[in-house]
């Protein structure tokens, strides 16, 4: 069987087609649409990408950067959000989703939900710690106020400080406080204020109004402004029950316009009571140290020593006088100290002196060898009679004795001495030695004796 291939479609044809369907319908176009976000992501472009559910359904969603700047809160997923936009086709993935053009929180104010938020972000990053705020200084010169020149707010802060404060310098640094530039011009107005110099204590804020016309204040430029002020900052914004991020920032939160300039600067009554007990006190000071001085005075007046000069210098001429004569007497005995010190040194120098010691190392060595020789002598006496006696007994065992009386010795031709007639045979060479000489004869025979003596 034979098919038409021109009947068949592409699936990028079917895909415009249905995609022009979508686009064409207008109710599908601009419709309302309330649901539950889910795997919401921001990718780097700045655009939005999530799914809208319902317990039923659920319809992927796209909202581009150019309609995303103007939210005024971050979606998140699981957030319940009322948006409008167009349902169309994206034909890549031939996939339907709603292309959202405005949204808002479901059951509560975008701008609430904004300010909470962005109060949650600036407290986790330190912009509400109190261990940053400063002190508002007591007696401030200058006094700058950032706030719409024309509204009622102005003219609270400059007639409270004029009536409690006569003597500040009140600089105003125009800035609108309300509308989408609002919050531009407040954070500049506070960084012209840090530029202008000599400035002690800086009033941002404005009159009472609904949470849009106070948003300004809630603005993340206009909390950085506060932040980096070098000039501590008073926030005076709104009614005492309105609280914006500003509030949190700044060093000290005025619950009104008017407030703010009471906190500002202290009252001139107030200063002159205190300068007035200062008078006071200081003039009570100042009669009793007058009072104790003339006592002093009159003490002075009245001693000895004024009433009897002449007397009283001469008895410290006589005590100089006894004094002197100690310190003569007290020198004396430390030059004789000091003399048998040297004395006492002087002698065990000489006592220590190399000759003094060589000396008796000498006599030492003198003594010594008398001594030794003495020793000598008589070990050499000693040895002397030991030697005699010895000689004496050689003498008198010595053979040549024996052989005065007769005897003689009797060696083999090898020197050695012939005791026995059995050492010497018929023919052998024998020596005799006699008392003047030796005799060498030849054996010519050899005769035995018995036991009797009988040969």
């Amino acid at each position: 069987m034979e098919h038409d291939q021109s009947r068949y479609l592409t699936v990028q044809a079917l895909t415009k087609y249905i995609k022009r369907k979508f686009d064409r319908d207008p109710h599908l176009s601009n419709i309302f649409v309330r649901g539950e976000i889910s795997n919401f992501k921001q990718h780097s472009s700045g655009h939005m990408y999530f799914t809208l559910k319902d317990d039923r359904a659920r319809i992927l969603s796209v909202m581009f950067s150019g309609s995303n700047q103007a939210l005024k809160f971050r979606p998140e997923s699981g957030m319940n959000v009322l948006i409008r936009g167009d349902i169309s086709v994206y034909e890549a993935g031939g996939q339907y989703q709603i292309y959202v053009k405005e949204m808002q929180p479901d059951g509560i104010g975008e701008l609430y939900l904004a300010y909470e938020q962005l109060k949650e972000k600036l407290d986790k990053a330190g912009y509400f710690d109190s261990g940053r705020k400063r002190m508002i200084p007591k007696f401030p010169a200058r006094i700058a106020v950032v706030t719409s020149p024309t509204g009622a707010a102005i003219r609270d802060i400059l007639t409270t400080i004029k009536r409690r404060y006569p003597i500040g310098e009140i600089l105003i640094f125009p800035a609108l406080v309300q509308g989408d530039r609002a919050a531009g011009s407040i954070a500049h107005a506070i960084k012209e204020a840090n530029g202008y110099g000599d400035i002690d204590v800086l009033i941002a804020g404005r009159g009472g109004g609904s949470i849009e016309e106070l948003w300004a204040f809630n603005e993340e430029i206009v909390a950085n402004a506060i932040l980096e002020s070098n000039i501590p900052v008073i926030s005076a914004v709104g009614h005492e029950t309105d609280f914006t991020i500003a509030d949190f920032v700044a060093d000290l939160r005025a619950p009104t316009p008017t407030a703010a300039g009471e906190l500002a600067v202290p009252h001139i009554d107030d200063l002159l009571e205190r300068i007035m007990n200062r008078k006071l006190r200081m003039i009570k000071s100042f009669k009793t140290k007058l009072q104790s001085e003339r006592n002093r005075l009159n003490s002075l007046t009245k001693s000895y020593a004024l009433r009897n000069p002449h007397t009283l210098y001469q008895q410290k001429v006589e005590h100089v006088d006894r004094l002197t004569d100690q310190l003569h007497k007290n020198i004396s005995l430390q030059v004789r100290h000091q003399k048998e010190t040297l004395n006492g040194m002087h002698s065990r120098l000489q006592r220590v002196h190399p000759s003094q010691l060589l000396k008796i190392k000498e006599e030492r060595v003198k003594f010594l060898r008398e001594q030794l020789e003495k020793q000598f002598r008589g070990v050499l006496k000693e040895k002397g009679h030991e030697f005699n006696s010895v000689l004496s007994t050689f003498h008198a065992l010595s053979p040549l004795k024996i052989m005065d009386r007769g005897y003689s010795l009797v060696y083999g031709a090898e020197g050695e001495l012939i005791k026995s007639s059995l050492q010497v045979a018929k023919g052998d060479q024998i020596e005799i030695n006699v008392k003047d000489g030796t005799i060498l004869c030849e054996v010519d025979s050899v005769k035995e004796r018995d036991g009797n003596g009988e040969k």
